[in-house]
C-alpha cells in the first residue's frame, strides 16, 4: 500500500490490519484526517470521508489506548490538530455517534498522556527527536519547526536547532529505527510500505558509523555536496553538515560560495546564516549584508547574524538602524538582538543621548525587566526617565512598582512633574490605597500640580476607586479647565459606587458644556446598563454611539456585549457580535459567556468549534466559559475534550480551570473523575472545595460531602464560607438526613453567624422542606425581620413542592404587597404556580408583569409562561410566545411536546420532536418522558417502544422511571399486560410505587384479576398508606362483579384508617372558584344547577346518549348506577358553567382525578347538542371538547 497515492482515499480493513498499532495511527492521520484536519481549515468536501475516518481512527485510539507504547506515541501538537479537527467537525454536524465516541477516547489518550508526562520525559532526547522528524519527513505527520519545538518544551526536553542537512539523514535513519521497533510483517518491516522510509536501502550493519552515513547523505543533497564531503580538507567536508560555520579562512569560504553560486545550488536558510556569520567574522560586513539583502527565505538567525555582526565590526550606529528597522517591519525583536542592541549601545555614545527612548520602546513591547535594566544602566537619569520607568510598569499592571519607582525618584531628589503624580495617584486607585493618595495629594498642592488637568483627572478616578465620591466630586467641580477624560472620571467615579442616576446626570451635563465625548464615555455608561432597569438608558446610548459613528469600535462593542448579556437579551448581544467588523479575545469569550448564562450551550459551544476554525487565540477565561457549557451531562464528551485540550495546551496547573473541571465532573455525575483531579491540583483554595462538596451535594453523597467539609475546616488553609455552608445543605434530602447532619450544620450557622446570610437562609428554608418539615421552613420564613428576594422564593417554592398552591399564591401576592421587587426566578417560580392551579387570570397578570418590567425576552421566563397557557388549556397563547424554532432551547422545545401531548395533539408532538433534532437540538431525558407520555396517551404503542429503544442506542440516554412508568402504562392500557409484566422484570432500575399502579389500573381496565392481585401487593408493600392501591385494588374486583372482595378490600382501608381522597371539581368565572364534590348540594345555585342537569339528561337522551353503568363501581341496582353517575362532580360543574358562562365563550372545568369514561361520553353530547366548547382538564391531559368529538379521540 502506497502512502502518498493514497492521500485522498481510505486504507482498507485488511490493510489496516496488515500494520501496526502505531503504523495504523499515522497511516489514518494521513490517509483520512490530516485531508480533513490538517489544512488551514477543515474542509466540507470531506464531510462523508470524515465520518469514515472518525469510525477507523476510534479503533485505533481504542487499540492504542490499550496497549501501545505511550514514549513512542506521535507529537502531541498533531494529536491537538486531530482533536481540534474532529472537534470542529462534530459541530459541523459531519460525525455520528462513533465519532462522538472518537472524541472521547481521543480525550483520554491526551489526559492519559499527561498523567504519564514523568515517564515520556526520560524517553532519549535524540530518540524523540528522531522520531518526531522522521514521521514529518516520511510524510505521517505535517508540523513546522515551531510546533515541534512547542512539543519538544512541553516535554521538557532542550528544542536542537534542524538544518537543511539532517533531513535526508533522518529520513534514513528513520527507516531503520521504524524497521528496529515495530514488528515484521510478511518478511518486511513495520514500516508502511511504498512510504519514503522504504525507498532506501538498509544496511547490513546495525550501528552505522558517520562513514557509512556519508554517501548516502551525499546521494539526497546532490553530487556537489558529495564531492564536498569527499573533500580532503575536514573544513570542506563537513561542510554538508557544518555549512559555513567551520571555515577558519577566508579564501576558502568564498571559494565555496562561489562554486555554489556557479552551479546554481540553492543554500538552505541554515547555510545562509552560516556565511553571513563568516563575512561578519572576517569583517567583511558589506558582503554579509549583501548575502542577506539576497535571502529570498530567512528566519529568526538571519535577523540575529546580521545585528551581530554590525556589532562585531564596530558599526553601532547601523547596529541600531538595522533594530530600527526591524521593528518598523513588525518582527518582534529576539532576546540576542536585544542583547546586541545593548551592547551598541554602550559602547557608543547612544546611551547616554537616548536612554530614555529605549526604555519606552522596551515598556510599549512590555519587556519590562530589559526597560528597568537599561534605566539602570543610563549615566544620567531624569524626570522624564523616571516616568517612562513608571510608564512601563503602570502599562504593565505592576502598580506597586509605580509607587516604589515614584519614591525612589523623590529620595534622589528628582521634583515631580504634572505627568509622574498623574500616574502615582492613578496607582493608588487601582491600589484602593485613599491614605497614600491623600499624600500624594499633598505633593501636589505644594509642588502647585493640583490646578494641572492630568493631576486633577487622577485625583478624581483615585477618589471615586476608594469609594470617596463626595472629595472626587468637589475636586471635580472646582476644576478651573476640563477635558474629555475629567468628565470620563467623575461618570466612572459615581458608576463605580452605583450611583447610576448621578452618572447620567454628569453625561447629561458633560452634553451641555462639552460636546466631545469618546467610546469611553459611552461605555463607562453601558456597564452600568446591565439590568432590567437601566437596559432602556443602555439602548439609549447605543444609539448615541450609533449616532457618532462609534459602533465599530472594538471595545465599545465588548461592552454592548456584555450590557445585553446581563440583561438577559442574548438575541440582541448575538446580533452585535456577529456585526463587529472585528472582534478579539473578549468579544468572542464574552458572547460565550453570554449563550452559557442563558442556557444556550450548544450555541456557546459552536462558536467555541468556531474560534478553533477560524484559529482565534485562546485563553483560560475561553476554557472556563466552554467547560461551563458542558456541566449538563449530555455534553460529558464535549468536556471531556475540553479537558484533553486543556493538558495539550498545558492549562492543567491553572487553578480557575482546574476549579471548573470539577465542577464539569460533578455536574456531569463523574465524581471519580472529580477527586482524581482535586487529589492532583497542586494548588488548592476555597472555590476548589466548594466545587468538591458541590459535586457530592448534587450527586446525593451526603457523606462525601461532609468528609470533605471536615478535612476543609482542619485544613485551617481555606476557610468556610456561606457557599460552603448552602452546599452543604443541599446535600440533605431525607428526614434521616436533617436529624444526622441538618440540624447539626444549622447550629453551626448560628454559632458562626452565617444564618444572617440570605442565601444560607434560603438554603435553611429549602432543606427543611426537602426534608419533610414544611412547618420548619415557614417558622424560619416569619422570624426573618429583613426578608430579600431569594428568601420569598424558597419559601414560595417549598409550599408549591408540597401541593400547597394557594398558599403559595398568597405568599407571592404578599411579597408584592411588600414591595420586593420581582426578578426572573421569582416570576417563573409564580408562573409554576399559577400553572399548576390552573389560575389563568393570575397567570395571565404575572406575565403581562413581566413584560412591563422588560423580562419577556427571558429564558427561563418565556417557558414558564408558555408552560402557564399549556396547563389552563390555552394552547393558542402558549403558540403565540413560543420563540423561533432557530432560538429555541431545549427547555422550549420539551414544553412543547409536553403541551402537544397532555392536549391530545400526538402526532403535532412527534413532529415537534423530529423538528428539534433537524436543528441539531438534542434530545435529553425530559424530551423521552415528554414524547413517551404523548405515545402513552395516543395508544402509539409501537412508536413508543422504538422511542425507548433509540434512546440508550442513538442518544445514550440511560432510562429513568419516569420513562419505565410510561411504557407500562402503554402496554397496559393497550391491553398488552404480559408485555408489561415482562417490561417491569427486565426494568434496568428497581420499579417502584408508580409502576406497580400503573399496572394495577390497566388490570382494572382489562380485568386481569391475577396480575391486578400481584400488582397490589408490591404497591401495598411499598407504601401501605396509598389510599389509590385500596381504591384500585377494589375497582377491579368490582369490575367481574366480586362485590365481596371489593368489600374486604375497603374494610382493610378502615381498619388501617384510610380515607380515600375525594373527587372534587372546580370552574373558575369572574375571579371567583366554584368547587363541587361527588353529590354536592351546598352551592347556592344548586337548584338552577340541577334543574340544568335535568334538562341536559333529556336532551342527550333525545341524541342517543346511553348511560355506560359499568363506571358505577357499587353493588346497585341499575337505576341507582344511573343516578350515582349523575352526581360526578364534573356534570355538577359543567352544569354550573353553562349557567353562568355566556355563549361562545369556552366553559374550562378541572378535576384533581381521572375523568369517569361515562361522563366523557356526556361532555361530547352536550358540545354536540348545545355547540358549546368544552375543555376538561384531570392530572392526566386536557380533554377538547368541539361539536360531539374530543381531543383525546377516546383514548386517555
Amino acid at each position: 500500500m502506497g502512502t502518498q497515492s493514497r492521500v485522498a482515499g481510505f486504507a482498507s480493513a485488511e490493510e489496516l490490519k496488515a500494520l501496526t498499532p502505531r503504523h495504523r495511527l499515522c497511516v489514518c492521520g494521513r490517509m483520512n484526517l490530516v485531508v480533513v484536519v490538517g489544512r488551514d481549515r477543515p474542509d466540507l468536501r470531506w464531510r462523508k470521508n470524515g465520518k469514515k475516518a472518525t469510525c477507523v481512527l476510534s479503533e485505533i485510539l481504542k487499540d492504542f489506548y490499550a496497549k501501545a507504547d505511550w514514549s513512542l506515541f506521535m507529537s502531541v501538537t498533531y494529536l491537538w490538530k486531530i482533536g481540534v479537527g474532529l472537534f470542529i467537525l462534530n459541530y459541523k454536524r459531519c460525525l455520528g455517534g462513533e465519532g462522538l465516541r472518537c472524541l472521547e477516547l481521543f480525550s483520554e489518550v491526551i489526559i492519559g498522556m499527561s498523567d504519564l508526562k514523568k515517564g515520556r520525559a526520560q524517553v532519549p532526547q535524540m530518540t524523540w527527536f528522531i522520531l518526531v522528524w522522521g514521521m514529518r519527513k516520511a510524510g505521517y505527520i505535517v508540523v513546522s519547526e515551531l510546533e515541534l519545538e512547542r512539543d519538544l518544551k512541553w516535554r521538557g526536553l532542550k528544542y536542537l536547532e534542524l538544518h537543511g542537512y539532517l533531513v535526508s539523514f533522518i529520513t534514513v535513519f528513520i527507516s531503520r529505527f521504524h524497521g528496529a521497533l515495530s514488528e515484521p510483517h510478511n518478511g518486511r518491516s513495520g514500516h508502511v510500505h511504498g512510504s519514503k522510509c522504504s525507498q532506501f536501502s538498509q544496511p547490513t550493519n546495525n550501528s552505522p558509523t558517520s562513514i557509512t552515513w556519508n554517501p548516502e547523505v551525499g546521494e539526497q543533497v546532490g553530487n556537489l555536496f558529495l564531492s564536498l564531503s569527499n573533500h580532503s580538507n575536514p573544513e570542506v567536508s563537513c561542510f554538508s553538515q557544518k555549512g559555513f560555520s567551520q571555515i577558519t579562512e577566508e579564501i576558502i569560504g568564498r571559494t565555496i560560495h562561489a562554486i555554489c553560486l556557479k552551479s546554481l545550488v540553492r543554500l538552505k536558510v541554515f547555510q545562509t546564516n552560516t556565511l553571513i556569520n563568516m563575512y561578519s567574522k572576517f569583517g567583511r560586513i558589506n558582503y554579509a549584508q549583501l548575502v542577506f539583502d539576497r535571502m529570498s527565505e530567512r528566519n529568526e538567525a538571519s535577523w540575529n547574524h546580521m545585528m551581530s555582526g554590525y556589532v562585531r565590526v564596530g558599526s553601532y550606529v547601523e547596529a541600531v538602524l538595522f533594530f530600527r528597522d526591524i521593528c518598523g517591519i513588525g518582527i518582534k525583536p529576539s532576546g540576542f538582538m536585544i542583547a546586541s542592541l545593548v551592547t551598541a549601545c554602550n559602547k557608543s555614545s547612544i546611551m547616554a543621548k537616548e536612554g530614555t527612548s529605549f526604555v519606552h520602546f522596551y515598556a510599549s513591547y512590555g519587556i519590562v525587566s530589559n526597560a528597568q535594566k537599561m534605566f539602570n544602566e543610563m549615566p544620567d537619569r531624569n524626570v522624564v526617565s523616571w516616568t517612562s520607568l513608571m510608564v512601563s510598569y503602570s502599562d504593565n499592571g505592576s502598580k506597586k512598582e509605580v509607587i516604589n519607582t515614584y519614591k525612589r525618584m523623590r529620595l534622589e531628589g528628582i521634583c515631580c512633574n504634572e505627568n509622574n503624580i498623574a500616574l502615582v495617584i492613578s496607582s493608588c486607585g487601582f491600589l484602593v490605597d485613599i491614605i497614600l493618595g491623600r499624600q500624594l495629594l499633598g505633593h501636589a498642592l505644594k509642588f502647585g500640580l493640583e490646578t494641572k488637568v492630568s493631576a486633577a483627572n487622577s485625583l478624581v478616578f483615585m477618589f471615586g476607586g476608594c469609594g470617596d465620591v463626595d472629595e472626587a466630586c468637589s475636586i471635580f467641580n472646582e476644576m478651573n479647565e476640563r477635558d474629555t477624560i475629567s468628565w470620563n472620571s467623575i461618570i466612572s467615579a459615581n458608576a463605580q459606587n452605583a450611583l447610576h442616576e448621578e452618572s447620567f446626570r454628569y453625561f447629561h451635563w458633560m452634553r451641555l458644556v462639552h460636546e466631545e465625548m469618546n467610546y469611553t464615555t459611552l461605555s463607562i455608561l453601558l456597564s452600568i446598563c446591565g439590568s432590567v432597569d437601566y437596559l432602556k438608558w443602555g439602548k439609549g446610548v447605543h444609539g448615541l454611539a450609533v449616532k457618532y459613528g462609534l459602533e465599530s469600535n472594538i471595545c465599545l462593542c465588548n461592552t454592548l456585549l456584555s450590557m445585553y448579556s446581563d440583561a438577559g437579551r442574548s438575541k440582541d448581544a448575538e446580533l452585535i457580535f456577529r456585526r463587529m467588523p472585528e472582534r478579539d479575545l473578549v468579544s468572542w469569550n464574552s458572547m460565550l459567556a453570554c449563550y452559557v448564562q442563558d442556557g444556550r450551550c450548544l450555541c456557546a459551544l459552536k462558536v467555541f468549534a468556531e474560534m478553533l476554525w477560524m484559529k482565534k487565540e485562546i485563553n483560560y477565561v475561553t476554557f472556563t466559559s466552554a467547560l461551563a457549557a458542558c456541566l449538563d451531562p449530555e455534553f460529558f464528551t464535549e468536556g471531556k475534550i475540553l479537558h484533553g485540550f486543556v493538558v495539550v495546551l498545558g492549562l492543567q496547573d491553572e487553578l480557575i480551570i482546574g476549579n471548573t473541571l470539577i465542577t464539569f465532573y460533578g455536574k456531569c455525575q463523574k465524581m471519580s473523575e472529580a477527586k482524581k483531579l482535586f487529589q492532583r491540583m497542586p494548588k488548592l483554595d476555597k472555590v476548589t472545595w466548594n466545587a468538591l462538596i458541590g459535586g457530592f451535594a448534587n450527586n446525593a453523597e451526603l457523606n462525601e460531602a461532609v468528609a470533605a467539609f471536615k478535612l476543609m475546616r482542619e485544613g485551617g488553609t481555606c476557610g468556610v464560607d456561606y457557599i460552603t455552608i448552602v452546599n452543604i445543605l443541599g446535600s440533605c434530602l431525607t428526614r434521616e438526613d436533617l436529624i444526622k447532619y441538618g440540624i447539626p450544620i444549622h447550629a453551626h450557622t448560628v454559632v458562626t453567624g452565617f444564618d444572617l446570610d440570605q442565601h444560607v437562609q434560603s438554603s435553611l428554608i429549602t432543606m427543611y422542606a426537602k426534608c419533610g418539615d414544611l412547618q420548619s421552613s415557614s417558622y424560619i420564613f416569619d422570624q426573618l425581620v429583613f426578608k430579600t428576594s431569594s428568601v420569598w422564593n424558597a419559601i414560595i417554592a417549598a409550599n408549591a413542592r408540597y401541593g400547597f398552591g394557594e398558599e403559595a399564591l398568597k405568599l407571592v401576592v404578599r411579597m408584592r404587597s411588600a414591595g420586593i421587587e420581582f426578578d426572573q426566578f421569582n416570576f417563573s417560580t409564580s408562573l409554576s404556580v399559577a400553572a399548576d392551579l390552573a389560575m389563568l387570570e393570575e397567570g395571565q397578570q404575572l406575565h403581562g408583569s413581566t413584560i412591563k418590567l422588560g423580562f419577556e425576552l427571558d429564558h427561563f421566563i418565556t417557558n414558564a409562561a408558555m408552560d402557564m397557557y399549556g396547563k389552563c388549556g390555552e394552547l393558542d397563547d402558549a403558540l403565540r410566545i413560543l420563540p423561533q424554532p432557530t432560538d429555541r432551547s431545549r427547555l422550549s422545545w420539551n414544553t412543547m411536546i409536553s403541551i402537544f401531548a397532555r392536549h391530545g395533539h400526538f402526532r403535532k408532538a412527534k413532529e415537534t420532536f423530529h423538528e428539534m433534532l433537524k436543528l441539531g437540538v438534542k434530545p435529553n431525558h425530559v424530551s423521552f418522558v415528554c414524547l413517551l407520555s404523548a405515545c402513552n396517551h395516543g395508544g402509539l404503542v409501537e412508536e413508543g417502544l422504538a422511542y425507548y429503544a433509540s434512546m440508550t442506542s442513538e442518544y445514550g440516554i440511560q432510562p429513568g422511571i419516569e420513562h419505565c412508568v410510561c411504557m407500562i402504562d402503554l402496554l397496559g392500557r393497550s391491553g398488552r399486560l404480559v408485555e408489561a409484566e415482562a417490561f417491569i422484570t427486565d426494568m434496568p432500575i428497581p420499579p417502584n410505587d408508580l409502576v406497580w399502579r400503573s399496572l394495577l389500573a390497566s388490570c382494572r381496565i382489562y380485568r386481569n384479576l391475577d396480575l391486578g392481585r400481584k400488582a397490589a401487593k408490591h404497591l401495598l408493600e411499598l407504601d401501605p398508606s396509598d389510599d389509590s392501591a385500596y381504591v384500585l385494588y377494589s375497582n377491579v374486583f368490582a369490575t367481574i362483579g366480586r362485590w365481596a372482595d371489593v368489600e374486604d378490600v375497603r374494610g382493610q382501608m378502615g381498619a388501617h384508617r384510610i380515607q380515600k381522597k375525594p373527587a372534587h371539581s372546580w370552574v373558575k368565572w369572574k375571579g371567583n372558584i366554584s368547587i363541587f364534590g361527588m353529590g354536592d348540594q351546598t352551592h347556592p345555585q344548586m337548584e338552577q344547577i340541577n334543574g340544568k342537569l335535568l334538562g341536559l339528561m333529556k336532551i342527550v337522551g333525545e341524541a342517543g346518549y346511553v348511560p355506560d353503568t359499568s363506571y358505577s363501581l357499587q353493588d346497585t341496582d341499575e337505576e341507582q348506577k344511573e343516578h350515582n353517575m349523575w352526581s360526578h362532580s364534573e356534570r355538577i360543574a359543567l352544569a354550573f358553567g353553562l349557567i353562568n358562562i355566556p355563549e361562545g365563550t369556552t366553559v374550562r372545568i378541572f378535576k384533581n382525578l381521572r375523568v369517569c369514561g361515562d361522563c366523557h361520553s356526556f361532555f361530547k353530547f352536550v358540545s354536540g347538542v348545545l355547540g358549546r366548547k368544552i375543555v376538561l382538564r384531570d392530572p392526566y391531559r386536557f380533554h377538547h371538547f368541539t361539536n360531539g368529538d374530543c381531543s383525546c379521540s377516546d383514548y386517555w
